[in-house]
């Protein structure tokens, strides 16, 4: 389970439209360097780095990954797990989280507001491989009142980068 770190609103500065820039930058390359980010966003690489660093110290730029095609890997099943619990105590979320967090075929693991108490995003490579991880799910925790599958057959858009608003945020 990740840990969540508050941090007072004063503490965090506003990103400005450069930062925004630089955002939008790493967001569609990463592995530019800081001299190409700062041509990008008009500025020298000292200043740019400087800018990156804080936002990576701010936690605003949280890593910088390598993008990878499932389906070239053989994941080609994409799955939305739907789960609803009996027991809401904090001690049966840490429990169940620690376990789903555990599982490496949950790409994306949510609690949620509604008829569902958690979703996850699972990748595994066929409905055999599905299987397996729906029995480990289900065998991890006790009191999982439904579990429901909704498979993807196709997918139409998925992104990695934020829309990062171009007004300064409050």
């Amino acid at each position: 389970m990740t840990d969540i770190i508050e941090i007072a609103p004063e503490v965090v500065r506003r990103i400005d439209a450069i930062d925004r820039k630089i955002l939008r930058v790493l967001q569609e390359d990463a592995s530019l360097s800081v001299a190409e980010i700062g041509e990008r966003v008009g500025l020298s690489s000292t200043p740019c780095w400087k800018r990156v660093q804080r936002m990576e110290n701010e936690g605003i730029i949280t890593g910088k990954v390598a993008l990878v095609d499932q389906n070239k890997i053989g994941l080609g099943l994409s799955v939305f797990v739907s789960v609803e619990s009996n027991d809401h105590s904090d001690a049966w979320l840490k429990k169940f989280a620690q376990a789903v967090s555990a599982m490496p075929e949950v790409i994306e693991f949510y609690r949620m507001a509604g008829d569902v108490d958690y979703m996850l995003r699972v990748v595994v490579a066929d409905m055999r491989s599905y299987d397996i991880f729906y029995r480990k799910l289900i065998g991890s925790v006790a009191l999982v009142k439904n579990v429901t599958s909704r498979f993807a057959m196709e997918k139409i858009k998925s992104v990695t980068a934020l829309p990062v608003p171009s007004y300064e945020a409050a």
